[in-house]
């Protein structure tokens, strides 16, 4: 579901997510710093909020602070001793109601586009039944370039839910679109899919 097609709106308060699983997928973009406010808001909703950070997400904010925020282990590698799960990316799989990529980086849309499985976030989309969103959040020509629109539509088609990047200050300086979408509209798009 893109920004511009309509969504179930729901009132700011109220727990419209409560009992629900929420895997949030972190990849590298500048953008994952605003995480922390999305992950709260998250569970303001009732959300259980369990994350993934990719190597790039690492370079912008850290599973301690993430876990901090949302009050579960933070997930970043496949080769880890410490987990509850037996196999660590279809468990996290089948633990979510839906997941949310967010903030999606060109990168991360490129390899889930041909199905690359080369870390745990791009495993666990392929092992996953459940809706996945994606907030994506680059550079406007990133974004608007012919080959990350592409990926975008073969994505769409296989049936991968967007939230639109909105006009805003980019970190080159730039106003321009590729800025994160707004949170209330990633709220309200994840509340559309788990009420389902």
């Amino acid at each position: 579901m893109t920004q511009g097609q309509s969504v179930a709106s729901s009132p700011a308060k109220g727990k419209k997510m409560q009992g629900k699983t929420v895997l949030h997928i972190l990849t590298g973009s500048i953008a994952a710093y605003k995480a922390g406010d999305l992950i709260k808001l998250m569970r303001e909703h009732g959300a259980r909020v369990i994350c993934v950070l990719t190597e790039g997400a690492k370079k912008f904010i850290t599973p301690l602070t993430i876990r901090a925020i949302s009050g579960e282990d933070v997930y970043d590698d496949f080769f880890t001793s410490k987990t509850p799960y037996d196999v660590l990316h279809t468990s996290l799989a089948e633990a979510a109601d839906v997941i949310l990529v967010s903030p999606a980086s060109a990168n991360f849309i490129a390899r889930a586009s041909i199905g690359l499985a080369d870390d745990l976030g791009a495993s666990i989309l392929l092992a996953t039944r459940c809706p996945v969103i994606l907030a994506p959040a680059m550079n406007d020509q990133m974004y608007t370039h012919p080959t990350t629109q592409r990926n975008i539509a073969v994505l769409k088609k296989i049936g991968y839910h967007f939230v639109d990047p909105i006009r805003g200050s980019l970190v080159c300086g730039k106003e321009a679109v590729g800025h994160i979408g707004d949170p209330e509209v990633i709220i309200d798009t994840l509340q559309n899919f788990v009420q389902k």
